[in-house]
This record gives C-alpha cells, sequence and structure tokens, in this order.
C-alpha cells in the first residue's frame, strides 16, 4: 500500500484528498517560494516542484508527495493571495462580470526501482463571473473568505453565487485537480 504525503497545509487540498478516499499526511514545505518563471504554467509547474522536492526530502523517500500550487490570471495579470482588503477589492472588481484562468501545477516525487523520480503537470479552467457591484465585493470581503485565496475568492464558498460558468475541471479552481491527479498517478501504477 503506497503512502502519501500532501505538501500543502491548505484546506481545500486536503478536503479534496478525504473526498476521494485519499489516506494521507500532510507536511508543508519550508523552502522559500521564488520563481522567474512569467508564463502562468511554468510559474506553478515550478513552484509545485518546489514543495513537493522540498517535503520529499524531509525523510519522505519512501511515500509518494504531492505539491501543488494555484494561480488567478486575468489578462496577463497573475493574482496570487490578497496581500489585504484593498488588493482583495482590487482583484474582484477586475474579475468580475468577466472571464479568467485558473491554473494549478501539480509535482508527485517518489522512488520507483530504489531511484527517486517525479512528474509534474498543469491545469487550466477558465471561469467567468457575473457582474458584481461594489457593496457586494465589500459585503464579500466581509467574510474573511477572499484573503487567503489566489483571486481573493473561493469558488466553493459564498463566492459560488457569483460564478456564471467554468470550462474544465471545477476541482481545479479549488486548488487541486483531482481527476488529472489520480488519472496520472494510474498511469505509473501509483493508485
Amino acid at each position: 500500500m503506497r503512502e502519501y504525503v500532501l505538501a500543502s497545509s491548505s484546506p481545500r487540498r486536503k478536503e479534496l484528498l478525504q473526498q476521494i478516499g485519499m489516506s494521507f499526511t500532510t507536511v508543508t514545505s519550508r523552502k522559500e517560494e521564488v520563481t522567474h518563471k512569467t508564463n502562468p504554467e511554468e510559474i506553478v509547474a515550478e513552484l509545485s516542484k518546489i514543495k513537493a522536492e522540498d517535503v520529499f526530502s524531509q525523510g519522505n523517500t519512501k511515500k509518494v508527495v504531492i505539491g501543488a500550487d494555484t494561480i488567478v490570471v486575468f489578462k496577463g495579470e497573475i493574482m496570487g493571495k490578497p496581500k489585504d482588503e484593498k488588493d482583495a477589492f482590487s482583484m474582484l472588481k477586475k474579475l468580475q462580470g468577466n472571464v479568467h484562468q485558473v491554473y494549478t501545477g501539480v509535482t508527485v516525487y517518489y522512488t520507483q526501482d530504489n531511484k527517486e523520480e517525479y512528474f509534474s503537470f498543469t491545469e487550466k479552467t477558465d471561469v467567468e463571473c457575473y457582474p458584481i457591484s461594489d457593496e457586494e465585493i465589500w459585503e464579500y470581503i466581509l467574510t474573511k473568505e477572499p484573503m487567503d485565496k489566489a483571486g481573493a475568492y473561493g469558488i466553493q464558498g459564498c463566492f459560488a453565487a457569483y460564478i456564471k460558468g467554468i470550462n474544465g475541471e471545477y476541482n481545479n479552481v479549488v486548488g487541486l485537480p483531482i481527476g488529472r491527479l489520480v488519472f496520472e498517478l494510474k498511469k505509473r501504477n501509483l493508485w
């Protein structure tokens, strides 16, 4: 039986893995997440690799370590977690009434035949928001929900009221493309 480690403290990623019945432990990466990449897919791939590689090297070489990173992109602008409420408002103001992209990079480290191996993939989902008034944006910010989320919103929370539609994997927007992860693990006999 494989032992899995989630290289993340994200409660949403934990919930997604629990939802599919995966038994795992969590270990947070201690390495600084820095990238000089500018392409969204390359950014999330590199940051997920930093996390997974660090946790794998922390004595988890006999386990399957899963690292992930998610960003929101609107018209080429990368939106991470908001610095403060004003930053959250600015992000949400741009997203309202428009289509944006959510990118998640996933890297999996494991040992096969006494050899360290890893693979990475990225997933993109288009998300369209209904128009939202300034008052509604501030009401949402007051819930504190946006403050620890890329793009300043959680599709699985109160912000669901403003989602017009998505094109791609829903769970990717939550923070981990579960369907693709399981598919990739199965391809390598890691599931």
